[in-house]
């Protein structure tokens, strides 16, 4: 079923119908009005598969997909246009147009996952429409509701040729990627991820990958404690702490621990109330499988804040969990709930030793009033993005890519980063087709001459330290045709 889906849609690609401009921005208009018109049902669909918060919904789901689709509306005929780029030497003559030409892939497969289902299928699709692509959706079937309202509502949408939606669970995500893509976009475990790789290799189909991993929260010092407790306590709880770029774990100096404990506990309050479980502004736990293997990390260390939970309900109440070890389960897999452990350090080498010595994170956050120490961490680490003083943010810029590094995922997109990702960006030479005899030092039968020449044309260097005048004499002659045309004549023939 799956191989005359992609058969479908790979014809339309191979007619054109993709290609023309008015098409994708028809497309991208299409697909504005369907999470306009359904906004109402997206959020009802959300909050049966994850409670979550209509607000949570309007602000992380699909005010960030109005926001990127309308940058590319905004922008795609500037996107679209062939790229100038500059001639290194003189072999390409000032008539010749050297260009790199955004093409379309072709035919892109976008898995999506189940904690922000339509950020992450919208968002996407959008750099793949704009890019001239057809596209395969598969949204998980883990989130059974808003899977239902992608299946039976985005057709009516979108180009049917050029569009489909696939629903099913594992096996029939094995069945499409049996088939040959042009690209790949996977949104999920690092696990999985692999997975997808592997397949892809088979047909040496490119791909993307955001994937997940434990994104670290170094505490200094030097924080503004009651900034960082709330900001931090935010980017945790948000969708019940089922977040990839969520913070997994936080590195607190001792001098300031107690401080962070006490102050966490009144944010939640303030944000959630005595009781979370009654706030209609927190989330529950996807499913009863994720709900036990969260409650399974909660046996590690001692809680110092919250702990309650609820398996009928689904809810585990934001938690804070101190003296855990390194070797402990909770601190060797992505945690994906609302629980947050605490891990001391004296230097902020010791932390940065740790993360390094650690999966490349998806995200890492440092709080700190010290330039020095954010510096520290931002240029002695590597991760898929650095945030300091907040977290999760940079994610809502879509001027930045966002992506991870190694385990946590491999290319990135966002606004234009997305129109890039889902493009080839092909070299284009058009070769000036006058002056042929000028051409002749390139052509056997070769002298020493012509290799004389033609190793000046290219910058062939004849010394380690080129002197002032010949440079100079370049960039004079560099900038004029006539003058590049009478020094070659002069050195060819005299």
């Amino acid at each position: 079923m799956s191989q005359q889906v992609v058969q479908r849609l790979r014809g339309s690609f191979l007619r054109g119908v993709t290609r023309p401009i008015a098409w994708r921005t028809q497309q991208l208009e299409a697909l504005k009005k369907f999470a306009f018109d359904n906004q109402q049902v997206i959020v009802e669909a959300l909050r049966k598969d994850l409670r979550k918060p209509e607000f949570e919904t309007k602000v992380t789901e699909l005010a960030m997909f109005f926001e990127d689709v309308e940058l590319t509306l905004k922008n795609i005929n500037k996107w679209t246009q062939p790229r100038s780029v500059s001639k290194p030497n003189l072999v390409l003559w000032g008539l010749d147009k050297v260009q790199m030409h955004p093409e379309p892939y072709g035919v892109l497969l976008i898995i999506s996952p189940w904690n922000y289902p339509i950020q992450l299928s919208l968002v996407p699709m959008i750099g793949a429409i704009a890019a001239g692509n057809c596209v395969i959706l598969k949204p998980s079937e883990v989130a059974p509701n808003i899977e239902k309202v992608m299946a039976e509502l985005l057709p009516k949408y979108l180009d049917n040729d050029c569009f489909a939606v696939v629903t099913g669970g594992v096996k029939e995500t094995q069945e499409l990627l049996e088939n040959r893509f042009d690209h790949i976009l996977y949104t999920g475990s690092t696990a999985v991820g692999k997975v997808i790789m592997a397949a892809a290799a088979k047909h040496l189909t490119p791909v993307t990958l955001e994937l997940g991993g434990k994104s670290p929260c170094i505490v200094d010092k030097d924080a503004n404690i009651d900034t960082a407790v709330r900001r931090i306590a935010w980017g945790k709880l948000i969708n019940a702490g089922q977040s990839c770029i969520a913070p997994d774990y936080v590195f607190i100096h001792p001098s300031v621990k107690k401080e962070f404990i006490d102050k966490y506990s009144k944010a939640v309050k303030s944000m959630l109330g005595d009781n979370p479980q009654n706030s209609d502004s927190f989330g529950r736990i996807i499913n009863q499988r994720h709900w036990q293997r969260i409650t399974n990390l909660m046996k590690a260390g001692s809680i110092v804040f919250g702990g309650e939970k609820d398996e009928a309900d689904l809810y585990i109440a934001p938690t804070l969990i101190d003296n855990v070890s390194y070797d402990d389960p909770i601190m060797k897999e992505e945690i994906f709930g609302p629980i947050l452990p605490l891990v001391d350090y004296e230097n902020i080498d010791e932390a940065i030793d740790y993360v390094n010595n650690n999966d490349k994170p998806l995200a890492l956050y440092v709080f700190s009033n010290n330039d020095g120490v954010v510096n520290r961490v931002k240029e002695m680490t590597s991760s898929g993005g650095f945030t300091a003083n907040d977290t999760m943010t940079h994610a809502a810029c879509n001027t930045l890519p966002f992506g991870g590094v190694g385990p946590s995922g491999i290319g990135g997109y966002h606004g234009e980063h997305s129109f890039q990702a889902f493009s080839h960006m092909k070299p284009v030479l058009h070769k000036f087709k006058g002056l042929e005899g000028l051409n002749d030092v390139r052509y056997a039968p070769y002298s020493k001459k012509k290799l004389s020449n033609i190793l000046w044309f290219v910058g062939y260097p004849t010394t380690l330290h080129p002197s002032k005048l010949g440079s100079a004499l370049f960039k004079v002659l560099g900038v004029s045709f006539v003058g590049i045309v009478l020094y070659f004549l002069y050195r060819l023939f005299f």
